[in-house]
């Protein structure tokens, strides 16, 4: 069954409401947002800011007043901000808005507690200890909640954690798998694990992921891919080389999904996206970088790069147009 907006605009498109008529019918059909509607979002707006802005006004005044805060007022004022933060989110239970807000405030209270540890006694831990234990102390609340934000920004912490772990060591063991070139490939495989959990959670469980965080997820994964077939085409080095199965059947797998199975347009052109600048990059790797410099070189590779990008817009109107709903 089509969605009143896509029956909106057959019907403006056959000519079946005239111009004059589409903003009436648009309110009719309900696509505009009510005076009530927009109130709501507001009153959510200002308690997210206001919420957020609190949590991070701890951290700044803690560390403007430096000086002159002893020790223990600094943990006892980021302290007594989390238990309340804590306090909020548990006799809150009538508005979910309220705790949520009041739990991703206490969750970014955790890590100014752990920052504030390690600076006040120097403890020597590297920054992926701080966000990996970070991320294991919020863990308990991720799964308790269930909220998509709490998830996004675990998940976070946990790509935060490896990109520094192998910013710092560049791998325990030093092998092919572990080398600190190797980020991008375990940031692949954790957004891109995370990615499918969600989708068959969704299907199999139904669970309640928003769209936003799926494509959120669906971007941690084809942007480490993305960069790992570039990185290929500018080094040509046997370690880049398994991109070259990877990243087509990434990019089948995604048309397959959200195509068919989900449609997402909006993650269909991300594809595109990425294939785009591979080409281009591959085109001016031979155009500008291996081959004999020509005046049209430039050129060339801009309506090179004009005719993919037209081609891509006219096939996702396309898709567009025939999607059911």
């Amino acid at each position: 069954m089509a969605s009143p907006r896509r029956e909106l605009i057959s019907l403006i498109e056959q000519g079946a409401i005239p111009p004059e008529q589409v903003a009436k019918a648009a309110k009719a059909a309900g696509l505009c947002p009510s005076p009530r509607a927009w109130g709501v979002f507001i009153d959510r707006l200002l308690l997210w800011l206001g919420g957020l802005a609190l949590a991070f006004a701890v951290l700044f005044f803690v560390a403007y007043n430096w000086a002159d805060l002893g020790r223990w007022p600094r943990f006892g004022l980021v302290q007594a901000a989390l238990v309340v933060a804590v306090g909020i989110a548990l006799w809150a239970k009538a508005s979910n808005v309220v705790a949520n807000v009041a739990l991703t405030a206490a969750t970014l209270l955790v890590g100014v507690l752990l920052a504030l540890f390690g600076q006040v006694y120097q403890t020597g831990a590297d920054p992926w200890q701080l966000f990996f234990i970070w991320a294991l102390l919020i863990l308990p609340w991720v799964l308790i909640v269930r909220f998509d934000l709490l998830w996004l920004l675990w998940l976070g912490l946990l790509n935060a954690a490896l990109w520094l772990y192998f910013r710092t060591w560049g791998g325990a063991l030093d092998v092919w798998v572990v080398s600190s070139d190797a980020i991008f490939w375990w940031l692949f495989v954790l957004n891109t694990t995370a990615l499918a959990l969600c989708e068959w959670g969704h299907q199999r469980w139904n669970w309640r992921v928003s769209r936003w965080a799926l494509r959120t997820l669906a971007l941690g994964s084809g942007v480490p891919v993305t960069l790992l077939m570039m990185t290929l085409i500018v080094d040509a080095t046997t370690f880049y080389m398994p991109a070259l199965v990877i990243y087509p059947l990434w990019l089948v797998s995604l048309y397959s999904v959200y195509r068919h199975w989900r449609p997402d347009l909006l993650l269909v052109a991300g594809g595109c996206v990425s294939l785009i600048c591979v080409v281009t990059l591959g085109l001016a790797r031979r155009l500008l970088w291996q081959g004999e410099w020509q005046p049209g070189s430039l050129l060339m590779l801009a309506l090179a790069v004009l005719v993919m990008g037209a081609g891509a817009v006219v096939w996702l109107k396309r898709l567009h147009t025939e999607a059911p709903s």
